[in-house]
């Protein structure tokens, strides 16, 4: 399903909107995020600046940091609950290449990860969910949270008309997607008329919108 490019977002500590390029900036200067930096009682270690994109729709993308000391798995965990998780599949991380070769997820970040360098994940190996990971740097400094990974920031949720009339919608019809190739999205109003009374699916924000029997994200941390 094609989908037009987003390039804003939302920043996790103060709900900011900001565009997808200014997202740094913002972070440095984000007061609530200053705050939470000041009051964290973590021991601090090198922390890692990771930026996530579905791989064949850049519209939905992460901002995260990561500890050093966690692992590729605590990253694949991650990605499931914010993303991905929905029939318990298999998944796994690659490094690019013609042959893919597949990362161990034992692998601790301060062990594996250098500036600029890029990856995949692969959730799923039959309805693919891929994941292009590229890492931007490191600091060193004091997590904001007791888990592995924090999200900093997050793409808003792309706006969808309702195909009846001019309302925002919250449902899109995977049968209609199916049968005529085209994305009928509905609102709640005219999805109790819709032809296709099991076809309709909320929108969420994840590149694995529609696809197998993905239903939205855990509970925060994820």
């Amino acid at each position: 399903m094609a989908r037009n490019p987003e390039t804003r977002g939302t920043c996790a500590y103060c709900g900011e909107i900001v565009t997808k390029r200014g997202i740094d900036k913002h972070l440095v200067t984000c007061q609530k995020r200053q705050v939470v930096l000041q009051a964290s009682v973590q021991t601090p270690e090198t922390l890692w600046r990771l930026h996530l994109q579905g791989s064949y729709n850049h519209g939905f993308w992460l901002e995260l940091e990561m500890r050093g000391s966690a692992s590729l798995e605590d990253l694949d965990e991650y990605l499931r609950g914010i993303w991905l998780e929905c029939c318990d599949h298999l998944s796994k991380f690659t490094l690019g290449g013609l042959s893919r070769a597949e990362i161990d997820m034992d692998r601790k970040a301060d062990r594996f990860f250098q500036a600029g360098m890029a990856f995949g994940h692969i959730y799923d190996f039959g309805t693919s969910s891929e994941t292009d990971i590229k890492i931007l740097g490191s600091s060193q400094g004091k997590p904001v949270t007791q888990y592995p990974i924090s999200l900093l920031a997050r793409n808003q949720m792309f706006d969808a008309t309702c195909h009846e009339c001019d309302k925002k919608a919250a449902w899109l019809c995977m049968e209609c997607v199916y049968d005529m190739g085209e994305d009928v999205f509905l609102c709640d109003e005219h999805l109790e008329d819709h032809e296709h009374e099991e076809g309709p699916i909320a929108l969420v924000n994840s590149p694995r919108l529609g696809m197998c029997g993905y239903t939205g994200p855990a509970e925060p941390p994820y």
